[in-house]
């Protein structure tokens, strides 16, 4: 299934999310609390985020798999983490560029683009929401959509990820014993996903028509993206509101 983004828009989001945990990195400072990623300081997210970068890095690139931890360490000890941050979403971007387009690796997610699109799609919200991390702790509060200033099409790309990837895997226990439709709504973009919600995985479908729905969630692309990966509390809902229910069910940790 391709995505609404280009390959080459999703690297360079990536860059540019990674010059951001720098930057915003810098500003709060390495023991900062992460007010969005409870229990975390910045130095905690930026051995987080290097580790993902080499982890996928080496997926692309075909290498042996190698212990997350020992990478996560390896971030903690240097003398320099942005530095070693920004060396890794290096290495990354390299290994995509030079991946062919029919690159044949494992992707974690159903519903995705061929694995070189899909890595680089991953990897662009995967950093993009830890930029937003990093944002969080500069400010010392949860960021408003404005300010973490998410383009819009890339914001409706990393709604289409959530709903139609993280929150469609089996293991996801947002269901109901009746079934139900549900609709997101992105104002700003026009993007509509029709989510049919039962005793079985989420059914989801992007179009640009809304529809009558038992439950309407609804915002700007970047509010919804925040708000769905539980970083923003700036989404808006009528019907029945399926805000908490997501809040408590759909959770993406690594594992």
């Amino acid at each position: 299934m391709p995505t609404s983004v280009t390959f080459e828009a999703h690297l360079d989001a990536l860059a540019l999310a990674t010059a951001r945990i720098h930057a915003y990195g810098d500003a709060a400072g390495l023991d900062a609390a992460v007010p969005t990623c409870r229990g975390w300081s910045v130095q905690d997210l930026v051995a987080h985020q290097g580790m993902v970068h080499r982890w996928a890095s080496n997926i692309v690139r075909e290498l042996p798999r190698r212990a997350t931890d020992a990478w996560e360490q390896e971030g903690r000890g240097v003398s320099d983490p942005m530095a070693w941050l920004g060396h890794g979403s290096d290495v990354l971007r390299a290994a995509l560029m030079q991946a062919p387009p029919d690159l044949d690796v494992w992707f974690l997610l159903p519903n995705g683009p061929a694995p070189r699109d899909a890595w680089a799609r991953r990897q662009c919200h995967e950093t993009t929401m830890h930029a937003v991390d990093a944002l969080s702790a500069q400010l010392g509060r949860v960021p408003l959509a404005r300010e973490a200033d998410l383009p819009a099409d890339i914001a409706a790309d990393g709604v289409d990820e959530m709903l139609t990837g993280f929150a469609a895997r089996p293991s996801v226990e947002l269901r109901s014993p009746e079934p139900l439709t549900a609709e997101v709504r992105a104002h700003d973009t026009g993007d509509v996903w029709r989510i049919q919600i039962s005793d079985q995985p989420l059914i989801v479908e992007r179009t640009t028509t809304a529809g009558a729905a038992a439950s309407v969630v609804y915002g700007t692309a970047a509010q919804l993206y925040l708000g769905l990966w539980n970083r923003g509390n700036e989404m808006s809902s009528e019907g029945h509101d399926l805000v908490p229910l997501w809040r408590n069910r759909v959770k993406v940790s690594w594992s």
